[in-house]
């Protein structure tokens, strides 16, 4: 059934706490039936911006919107939004279900709700342990399951998939796509460039709490792509390197028969291999990376002169942007 979403939106949303500016000035919607990917190195203000957008802080200026209202002005707020900010935001010494069963209960929701979401999370084996006892991966499921709770129309997850080892990775991504495919609205934030690179539909990327992007995965790549590289096997790479180079081609070599060639077309490449009798094993456009793109995109984001964003987003290097959290 398809679920009607309320847009998220964040109009001219300030942050400042004392003389740093955590968001500045940022403007963003969030659209249904899209899984957004929210991106921005250490630091940019992305923790910031999402307890922005779930009235955990209050802005400086400007607003964060959901379905036109603030987040503390909604009705039935788990039944409109389910959120992920912390793995462990539970009792340590409740059960899954009974932690479960206590938030189904503030809703107004049937204690069923616990299992089914138990189920859907893959935790229903363990749905009477000690919560405090879950390791990282499981705790980050359960946190899931108390996004879902209340069958939201609106899912706003930072880092979800932080401590998921590769098969609880595929079953986020495949979760969010169904969830955003049922129409509703997805804001999830990640480090993890390869996954948002096949998960994500749109992204808002932030640096300095200010907005850098607002555009599909693909316009994004291509818009923060340095010239792509076209890439040539052949047996003859030693003779074709010249050739090439005299055409106007910039030619790097990337093994003994492999080079990467970049400043002529892949159709050029081929017709002057071709006249000279130069056998291609294989001839093919070199697409960037979106971690490629991230990183030309924001590499004059992570030069900061102090902390930026929250107590929780430290200033960190680029070198950290990419690194996988351990599973």
């Amino acid at each position: 059934m398809q679920i009607s979403a309320p847009e998220v939106v964040a109009r001219r949303l300030t942050k400042r706490y004392g003389r740093r500016t955590a968001v500045d000035d940022l403007t963003f919607t969030v659209q249904p039936g899209k899984v957004t990917g929210f991106l921005g190195p250490n630091g940019a203000g992305k923790s910031t911006t999402m307890r922005l957008l779930l009235g955990l802080d209050r802005p400086t200026a400007g607003s964060a919107l959901i379905g036109g209202r603030p987040y503390a002005e909604l009705r039935d707020p788990l039944r409109t939004v389910g959120a992920l900010l912390e793995a462990r935001a539970f009792h340590k010494g409740r059960s899954a279900y009974a932690h479960l069963r206590f938030l189904a209960h503030t809703q107004g929701l049937p204690a069923t709700r616990a299992d089914e979401v138990l189920e859907r999370v893959g935790l229903s084996e363990v749905r009477k342990a000690r919560a405090g006892g879950f390791s990282l991966g499981m705790a980050q499921r359960l946190g899931i399951a108390a996004a879902l709770i209340g069958d939201p129309r609106v899912l706003v997850l930072d880092e979800p998939v932080n401590g998921l080892d590769p098969e609880g990775v595929l079953w986020i991504r495949n979760l969010m796509k169904s969830l955003a495919g049922e129409g509703r609205s997805v804001f999830v934030s990640s480090h993890l460039m390869n996954e948002m690179a096949v998960t994500a539909d749109h992204l808002i990327v932030i640096g300095r709490g200010r907005l850098l992007a607002d555009c599909p995965v693909e316009e994004f790549i291509e818009r923060n792509s340095r010239s792509e590289a076209v890439l040539v096997r052949t047996p003859a790479a030693a003779r074709l390197t010249p050739l090439l180079a005299a055409a106007g081609g910039a030619v790097r070599a990337e093994g003994p028969d492999q080079l990467a060639v970049t400043g002529l077309e892949a159709a050029r490449i081929a017709e002057l291999a071709a006249a000279e009798g130069i056998v291609l094993h294989e001839l093919t456009r070199q697409r960037a990376s979106l971690e490629e793109a991230f990183l030309r995109m924001t590499e004059t984001s992570v030069e900061y002169g102090g902390p930026a964003g929250t107590a929780g987003e430290p200033a960190a290097p680029v070198s950290s942007l990419t690194e996988r959290s351990a599973a």
